[in-house]
């Protein structure tokens, strides 16, 4: 064999052996293989150079000369042999070289990544041998100097970096968790640290005992097998079983565990189900039941559900009724929001007499949390099906949590030590108003009831004490009244909006009107989350129905004309989302408003707020037409744009059927009633089913019946009053069927407001007509014409200003005075023509219209 392919065969063993010493986990084999690749290397060698002595010269020589000099350099160096356990023990050395240089530096950061990578490769090495003494050492220094570091971070002005900060509450963590298994080598260590470092037997490292998951016995038979005989196996193939003790740690693994990927939840649940059972004190059952509720709200993070099933719901919410009693039994513990983390797993902490434990976790969140889970499964449940009414049946269950929730909330703000804020008293205090002030009177003293019923009776609350249930009106006032005092901003706001939309909603308008001018919400409402605008429009169409109830047309019509005025009501008041041909709204906008919708049950009837404004619309427009109509000279207004556009559409139709819907009902009803047919008018009116939904619906109708005789009665006047001298009351009221009384107040009203050129007559009971100049045809014709050049100049002016906006002299002309003169007349020669026109707003903004303008100004 050629001395090419016996060194080329060599190296390949040599850098497979290397592969092997670096790889292999048994040192045996790996010497085995190592010595024979040797042996071989050196027989190949000796063979390969006495054939080429033998046989070779010239450039061959040269070649084997110069190889000859490479092998004895390489046969100067010393070829060490290392097993797989000096290698990992060498590598452990320079780990712990770096924490050592990361520690003079008072690098954290860097300590508590190497600390990881050390940790993993101990745990190569005590798989089958000892804890080396450096590890123990490195992990005792290091928990001592943790502890310095933290007490200087306490004293010091200076604060750490964020990345060192991190670091160092990392480590925190890491050192006290891994340090109580090696507590008794640490212990021998600190008595003497140079003979324990110098003395060469190694003891075995006996971990600090801990309930192990695989050797942990059963408490009182208890089975954690399902109901088949199949039990949980965890690593290595063996029997997860729980015990008390290991509660708290199952909790931290499963708290650690949360966010990550390939998490899985449903698992989670049933662990800690499982935990609850075998807890068997109240410190450890609160524990599992913060982490079992908080891990059901999980479940839906990340996947393609929407809500939460009721299953789960109704499991969290009896989960929290659980939490509750706990509480209120155990009134030595408590959860509150700046309560520490208790880190010592093994050992549960034990309060002196007289001392208040604190538990981290939040009653409020975790309240809060359930009760928009319950609004968004209501959000996306068919109405119409039995499904949303038995998911409605939870909102009672929903209100008496959170009755209990705010009596443990006051309970927890009269210790002063707690030092407890009024924001958790008045988020509960918002939800409970926001369950009741949409809801009748009737509704509210069941739920009420029904709530302290399931209560014990020995708590009571301070707001709205026990004995003061049966009064509703109270019950709300009282919680706004609280919240006025004792909240700021957004939920003072939220309180007022709820007290209102109650008065308004209970037929106290004058209340509730009163209230919302003295709020001044209405300037300031857009400042506020959509939310809160949401509220203060269904709060707005609340008070106008009130006031058609009260018999109050014009009020109700005002107050309901900035919502209905604008055909946004769905989008306004939250009870659907309107998508438009071309908007431009994006995904997560229309998601976010998706989200933003009220539930089925606290909707406002649309249909019905649209019949209230058109006959409301209708009553007031109806007279104002004939008014314009009969009268040339009267100043032209309009009360309702759309109710007139509707208007205008349904007289542009030739054939008109019989009402389908409400719309036609009052359209129909207004063309009648504009002809004088109030009787007609009246029966289209009462004939919408719609009015049936209302409280005292015969009520609303006779009222609806009354106004139109008397709309109808001005509507006559205005109309045919060109055409009487005189007219009898007598005939008016025969006519109209209404009391010759009523007919004089109206004729008096009218004539007061100047609105009726007339003058009544008590003695001979008639009204009498007074006649001013009556225009003719032509004169008619006139006025309208110069009406609408008036108003075809306005438009061309808007026209032209927008088109030369920002442009400079833009309405004169190259020239001078000559042209048009400016921006007055036509002024071809710049006479006195253009000068009336042109002198005076010579480069100005005014335009004078021309020959027609000035006609008509004239």
């Amino acid at each position: 064999m050629s001395r090419f392919f016996t060194q080329g065969d060599s190296s390949s063993e040599s850098s497979s052996s290397d592969e092997e010493e670096l790889y292999s986990d048994e040192e045996a084999k790996q010497k085995s293989e190592e010595e024979s690749s040797e042996q071989e290397e050196e027989e190949e060698d000796e063979s390969s150079s006495s054939s080429d002595e033998g046989g070779k010269s010239g450039a061959s020589k040269f070649l084997r000369e110069a190889a000859s000099s490479d092998e004895s350099e390489d046969e100067d160096k010393v070829t060490v042999v290392k097993s797989a356990k000096d290698k990992r023990l060498e590598e452990l050395e320079g780990v712990v070289k770096v924490i050592d240089n990361a520690v003079r530096i008072n690098d954290w950061s860097t300590i508590a990544t190497e600390f990881d990578r050390l940790n993993r490769q101990v745990t190569k090495i005590t798989a089958s041998e000892k804890a080396p003494k450096q590890y123990i050492r490195i992990i005792a220094d290091l928990e001592d100097f943790m502890n310095e570091a933290i007490a200087k971070q306490k004293v010091s002005t200076k604060k750490m970096s964020a990345t060192n900060a991190r670091g160092l509450n990392a480590m925190k963590q890491k050192i006290k968790k891994n340090n109580k298994d090696y507590t008794t080598e640490i212990e021998k260590y600190r008595e003497d640290k140079f003979d324990y470092l110098m003395s060469e037997e190694e003891e075995d490292v006996v971990p600090a005992e801990r309930p192990k998951k695989a050797k942990a016995a059963y408490v009182d038979g208890f089975d954690i097998g399902d109901d088949e005989g199949f039990s949980t196996v965890g690593r290595g193939g063996k029997t997860l079983q729980y015990t008390p003790e290991s509660i708290l740690k199952h909790l931290r693994s499963i708290v650690e565990s949360r966010g990550k990927k390939n998490t899985d939840r449903a698992e989670q649940i049933r662990i800690m189900e499982k935990l609850l059972e075998v807890a068997d004190t109240p410190y450890r059952m609160i524990r599992v039941l913060l982490t079992l509720i908080s891990t059901r709200f999980d479940l839906i993070t990340g996947s393609t559900a929407t809500f939460m099933s009721q299953e789960n719901w109704n499991s969290a919410d009896h989960e929290f009724g659980t939490l509750l009693e706990t509480l209120e039994e155990n009134r030595n513990m408590v959860v509150v929001e700046n309560a520490e983390e208790w880190e010592d797993d093994e050992k549960p902490p034990s309060p002196t007499a007289g001392e208040t434990l604190k538990i981290p976790g939040s009653i409020v969140s975790v309240l809060e949390r359930i009760d928009d889970e319950l609004t968004r499964s209501l959000q996306h449940i068919d109405p119409h099906t039995a499904e949303y009414i038995d998911r409605l049946k939870d909102e009672q269950a929903l209100y008496s949590k959170i009755l209990r929730a705010l009596l443990y909330i006051e309970n927890l703000k009269k210790d002063p030590k707690l030092e407890q804020t009024e924001d958790g008293a008045n988020r509960v205090v918002m939800r409970r108003l926001e369950h009741v002030y949409f809801k009748p009177a009737q509704v509210v003293h069941v739920l009420e009831e029904t709530s302290w019923n399931s209560i014990p009776s020995k708590l009571d609350s301070d707001i709205t004490p026990r004995a003061n249930d049966s009064d509703n009106d109270t019950l709300v006032q009282t919680l706004s009244t609280y919240l006025f005092k004792h909240s700021a901003d957004i939920i003072r706001a939220r309180a007022y909006l709820c007290q209102v939309y109650y008065f308004a909603l209970h037929d106290h308008y004058y209340k509730a009107r009163d209230m919302l001018l003295m709020s001044h919400l209405q300037e300031t409402i857009g400042n506020f989350p959509i939310n809160t605008q949401i509220l203060f429009n269904r709060t707005l169409v609340q008070v106008g129905l009130c006031a058609f109830r009260a018999n109050l047309v014009y009020e109700s019509q005002n107050t309901l004309q900035e919502i209905c005025g604008s055909g946004r009501q769905k989008e306004l008041l939250a009870q659907g989302v309107m998508i438009q041909r071309y908007s431009q709204v994006t995904p997560e906008q229309e998601r976010l408003e998706r989200q933003r919708q009220l539930p089925f049950h606290m909707h406002i009837n649309l249909e019905l707020l649209e019949c209230v404004y058109l006959t409301c619309s209708m009553l007031l427009e109806i007279p104002l037409l004939a008014q314009t109509g009969s009268s040339p000279d009267v100043k032209k207004r309009v009360i309702s744009k759309t109710y007139r556009r509707l208007l205008e559409f349904h007289e542009r139709q030739i054939f008109t059927g019989p009402p389908e819907n409400t719309r036609d009902h009052v359209m129909q009803a207004s063309r009648a009633l504009a002809a004088g047919e109030w009787k007609k008018s009246a029966d289209l009116i009462n004939s919408i089913k719609i009015w049936d939904l209302m409280a005292e619906s015969d009520k609303i109708k006779a009222m609806l019946s009354s106004q139109i005789q008397e709309e109808g009665l001005r509507t006559y006047l205005f109309t045919y009053a060109p055409f009487y001298d005189t007219l009898a009351v007598s005939t008016l009221a025969s006519m109209f069927e209404i009391s010759e009384r009523k007919v004089a107040a109206v004729v008096s009203k009218m004539i007061s407001h100047e609105e009726l050129a007339a003058a009544l007559d008590q003695v001979n009971s008639a009204i009498i007509f007074r006649k001013g100049v009556e225009l003719s045809r032509l004169q008619s014709l006139a006025l309208t014409l110069s009406d609408k050049a008036s108003g075809l100049i306005e438009a061309n002016e808007r026209t032209l200003e927008q088109r030369t906006q920002g442009t400079p002299n833009a309405f004169e002309r190259q020239g001078g005075q000559g042209g048009r003169g400016g921006r007055g007349g036509r002024g071809r020669g710049g006479g006195q023509r253009g000068d009336r026109g042109g002198s005076k707003t010579r480069g100005g903004q005014q335009f004078g219209g021309g020959a027609l303008g000035g006609a008509i100004k004239a």
